[in-house]
């Protein structure tokens, strides 16, 4: 550990993402929360997601997942991309999921304006690192209505036509995709995200996100 790592660990002591305990050297998680999260594992972690090849995730989004995420995501706690990307590129190697490169659903230019990050593109990057994989843009976002706020898969697909376009296609041609997002739904932003990529020239998408909703 550098000089400069160890005055950050006496300034700003690590804790767990998901319930604020402090942790010890070398633990992601309180052992707390490394027994007692809802993790989804072997099958019950994959789910079918039209125009792709799946998607994997490692929790179910309730309680302290939920709380973790939302403050992620809206309380400007991005450094959590570390631990969350860890456990994204964890579950992504269990599951055996093959990809040429890494992407993710880009928030609109507006909302990154607002956040002031985009959580996705974080994740994005961190298992970029963890897999030895490229990690590039490859599709951009006009505003719309958040999808949180949209109820009923068919409300959100609608929602989401048109929405996304492919960026600089001739770099992911003929390619597997691997995106990452924070939360699963319904599919519907990761299947519209595939069906844009997919006509721009990608070969396959397949997907890996922290949480999965519903159930």
């Amino acid at each position: 550990m550098s000089f400069f790592e160890f005055c950050l660990d006496l300034l700003f002591p690590p804790k767990c993402p998901f319930c604020g305990k402090l942790l010890e050297k070398g633990e992601l998680l309180c052992p707390d929360c490394q027994s007692d999260l809802p993790w989804l594992q072997g099958i019950a972690a994959e789910k079918k997601v039209e125009l792709t090849k799946g998607c994997v995730s490692v929790l179910r989004y309730q309680d302290k997942v939920r709380k973790a995420i939302h403050g992620y995501k809206f309380s400007g706690l991005s450094a959590r991309s570390g631990v969350f990307g860890v456990l994204i590129a964890q579950s992504v190697t269990d599951h055996g999921l093959a990809a040429d490169l890494i992407s993710w659903p880009s928030l609109s230019k507006k909302r990154f304006r607002k956040r002031g990050y985009d959580q996705a593109q974080l994740l994005a990057q961190e298992v970029g690192r963890r897999l030895n994989l490229p990690v590039m843009r490859t599709l951009d976002k006009q505003e719309r209505s958040a999808q949180s706020g949209i109820k009923g898969e068919a409300a959100r697909r609608a929602n989401l036509l048109g929405a996304y376009t492919a960026v600089e296609p001739e770099n992911f041609q003929g390619k597997t995709i691997l995106l990452i997002d924070d939360v699963l739904t319904t599919g519907a932003t990761v299947s519209e995200c595939a069906k844009v990529l997919r006509l721009a020239g990608a070969e396959a998408v397949v997907c890996a996100t922290l949480a999965r909703a519903g159930e």
